[in-house]
Order: C-alpha cells, then sequence, then structure tokens
C-alpha cells in the first residue's frame, strides 16, 4: 500500500579529527590500497572503451567516447572468492573495495565522455579506507575501528569543538587519511515545507536574485578580488616551485591549502548570510557548466570565468540549506536572460538593458534572467499579466539606466555588507 508521507531526509555534517595512531593506521592504508588497486585492475580488463570520430553539419570533427563497464552482479562473486584468499584484513573490507572501484569507475567514466580526463585506467593518487558500518562501533564519543578479527583502533572527538554540534547524530563510515580521520554524522532533516521563494541569476561579480516582491543582488565583488589576488600569487609560487625541487613542491602545496581554505571559508560565510536573511526558502539557482561557457568566450573573458565558484556556492548552498529548513533546486539557465517575463518573446540582441521587441518590457539584463529563473521554478515558462513596473533593491553601485529612488538602510551580515537603494523599472 502506498504511503502519502513524504520520504525522510536525512544530510551528513562530516568533521575531521587528527589521526593520532598514524603509524598503524599507514599499514591498514597500504593493505587496503592494494585490495583496491587489484579489484581497479580486474575491473579496467573488463572495461571497454570505444571513441567514434563524428563531423557535425558545420563540418567540425568530433570525438565520440563510450565506456562500458562490466555489471556488478556478475563479477562480484568471483572477484570476492579471489581476494579473500589474499585478503589480510577483515572480510568486509573486501566488499568495501569492490564498492569503491566501482564508484572510482563510474566518476571516471562521466569526466571521460565529456572529454576531461584521458582514456587510461584511473589510478587513486591519495590513498584511503572508508570504513564499512559493519567494521565499526561507536561508544559514547569513541569509534573503534576493526582492522583484523581482534584487532581495533580508536578514534576519539571526546575534546573536539564539534562535540555538542554531532550530540545525539549517528556515524555513518568514517575515511581514514594519513593525517586526519573524517566523521560524517547523520542530521535528519525535518519535515517541513519551505514558505517563501528565491530565484538566483549566477554572474561574474554578484548573485542577481527575485523573491515574488523585489529584487535583490548580492556583491561577490570581495570573492572575485581574493581570486584573482590569489592567481596573482600562484603565478610566483610556481615560478618559484619550478627552480627548488622538493622545497617549491613543498611551498606549492602548502599554498594551494590555503588558497583552497581561503576560498571555502568566505562562501560559507557568505552562504550563512544568505540563508539567515531568508530561511525556510525554496531557492532556484542555475545549473552551469563552465566548460561550455569557454567555447564561445574570448580569453579575457575566459580569465574572468575562471576566476568564479559558482558551483562551490551552488554545493555549500545546496547542503546548508536543509540546515535551515529550505530547499534548492536547478533550474537550466537557457534564454534566461534574452526572454521576456511579460509575453515570452525571445529577443536575438540584448545589451546591459532587456528590451522586449513586441509588448515594451524594459529591465535589467541580469535581473531578468533572475525572474525568468523565478518564474521557470513555478513551473511558468512566462506569465501574462505581469505589471508594468517592477520594485526591487540593488546594491549603490553597479547598476545603470535605472532610475534611482529613497535610499533604505544597509545591513551588515557576518562582515559581508550589502546597500541597498529602492528603484522602480519602467
Amino acid at each position: 500500500m502506498n504511503s502519502f508521507t513524504p520520504p525522510e531526509e536525512s544530510i551528513y555534517l562530516t568533521y575531521a579529527v587528527k589521526n593520532e595512531r598514524r603509524g598503524e593506521t599507514l599499514l591498514l592504508i597500504r593493505e587496503y590500497k592494494r585490495l583496491l588497486d587489484k579489484v581497479l585492475d580486474h575491473l579496467w580488463n573488463k572495461t571497454r572503451v570505444e571513441v567514434e570520430s563524428i563531423t557535425d553539419r558545420r563540418g567540425r570533427h568530433h570525438k565520440r567516447v563510450r565506456v562500458t563497464l562490466p555489471k556488478k552482479k556478475e563479477v562480484y562473486k568471483g572477484l570476492r572468492d579471489q581476494l579473500e584468499e589474499v585478503n589480510p584484513l577483515a572480510s568486509h573490507y573486501v566488499d568495501k573495495a569492490i564498492n569503491d572501484a566501482f564508484s572510482i569507475l563510474r566518476s571516471w567514466r562521466k569526466r571521460a565522455i565529456r572529454g576531461r580526463v584521458s582514456l587510461g585506467k584511473p589510478r587513486l593518487k591519495r590513498p584511503y579506507v572508508r570504513v564499512k558500518s559493519t567494521l565499526r562501533k561507536v561508544v559514547k564519543d569513541e569509534v573503534r575501528v576493526t582492522v583484523r578479527p581482534h584487532e581495533y583502533l580508536t578514534f576519539s572527538w571526546r575534546g573536539a569543538w564539534f562535540k555538542d554540534r554531532v550530540k545525539g547524530l549517528e556515524l555513518g563510515e568514517p575515511v581514514i587519511k594519513e593525517d586526519k580521520v573524517y566523521l560524517p554524522f547523520r542530521y535528519k532533516v525535518p519535515k517541513q515545507t519551505p514558505l517563501d521563494f528565491l530565484a538566483i541569476d549566477s554572474n561574474l561579480f554578484a548573485l542577481d536574485a527575485y523573491d515574488g516582491e523585489k529584487f535583490v543582488t548580492f556583491s561577490l565583488k570581495g570573492l572575485y578580488s581574493l581570486k584573482y589576488g590569489m592567481v596573482k600569487k600562484r603565478g610566483k609560487v610556481q615560478s618559484f616551485a619550478s627552480k627548488h625541487g622538493k622545497k617549491g613542491r613543498e611551498l606549492l602545496r602548502k599554498y594551494s591549502h590555503r588558497e583552497r581554505d581561503r576560498v571555502l571559508d568566505y562562501v560559507h560565510k557568505f552562504v550563512n548570510a544568505l540563508l539567515e536573511l531568508y530561511p525556510f526558502t525554496t531557492f532556484a539557482v542555475e545549473r552551469l557548466d563552465k566548460q561550455d561557457m569557454f567555447k564561445n568566450a574570448s580569453s579575457k573573458l575566459s580569465r574572468k570565468i575562471s576566476r568564479t565558484v559558482w558551483r562551490s556556492v551552488h554545493k555549500v548552498l545546496k547542503y546548508k540549506a536543509l540546515l535551515f529548513g529550505s530547499r534548492v533546486f536547478e533550474v537550466n539557465p537557457y534564454l534566461t536572460s534574452r526572454s521576456c517575463p511579460r509575453c515570452g518573446f525571445i529577443s536575438r540582441k540584448v545589451g546591459k538593458t532587456f528590451a522586449c521587441e513586441r509588448c515594451g518590457f524594459k529591465l535589467d539584463r541580469q535581473l531578468n534572467a533572475s525572474l525568468n529563473i523565478y518564474l521557470k521554478m513555478c513551473g511558468f515558462p512566462h506569465l501574462d499579466g505581469i505589471p508594468s513596473k517592477w520594485v526591487g533593491v540593488t546594491p549603490l553601485m553597479g547598476r545603470r539606466r535605472m532610475k534611482v529612488k529613497n535610499s533604505l538602510d544597509s545591513r551588515e551580515a557576518q562582515g559581508l555588507r550589502i546597500d541597498i537603494k529602492l528603484y522602480e523599472i519602467r
């Protein structure tokens, strides 16, 4: 009998603790990597890769890649029996190695079809061990991991900063690496329906949004400036690394981690500020693909696009929104900035301001995109009877050809300043 009860949703909050059993852990990682490499070798011998040359209507030649992976049901039993004979660890590590190998190959197949990786056998660059639930036991603030029968490793988060956050949460499958142990805790999302809607159009220096009543622009210039400065500094670090061997590589690795951490810190603070302004909200974001943008972009525009982190913002927003009772959906951005939200007319030529040649509707191109994303989220390509005036808010600097009216207040959230003004678009 079918139930009308919505399915239970959950997310995993992952925290890291220092690996204080590094010497014993290295033996576990080494043996597990051997198992994983043997599984990858076995599956790769049964994987079929086909490359076909095709010609499009314009006479351009392209390569079409087809990858056929072996079916898990056909190879699982025989492969498991072979690995059990050479496995020095607990028997459940064999099951986990087979599952991880299939996951690696599926991920590689997606990128190979898109032409983003080589067609050779994928290799595991960073060894790790993902501990199956049957191989770990949680006792208060500790997890005991079985290495071999009657041989265990224990990791604790008793004095960790996140101890109170994970109280009462269920521990998932820990991931053990050489320096850290990652602990994913399962958080069950409360069943509730978001009350508000917000459609977001992602641009180089800002996120332009529409919430059903007004337009809001969130500036990303601080993040873009951060990335721009890091690109300049990275060039100097790479030049130094190429001349100083091991010392240079160590410096480059250290700087790469610092760059990633600073960008993620900014993104998390930005998303926190956004969710505090719009709790219990259904967000609609664009399904963007940078590789497609690079095809028709100039070299100058390509450099600017490469410094954006749209996917990082969307990814962090997607999993953090559930903690605020919100949801995130992806919308196809095709023609959102060139379509008229009132009559549906598609303009071939769009500048900074969208002007409909059929009904005369005018609006900033980026705000028009957020409005069309909002309509797509509601299930309508366009709506008739949209009022001729749209009232909204926008930063003090950045919008042109707009008639500015009375100034509203400024607000500051977690160090991210959002200055706004009220305007009307005729």
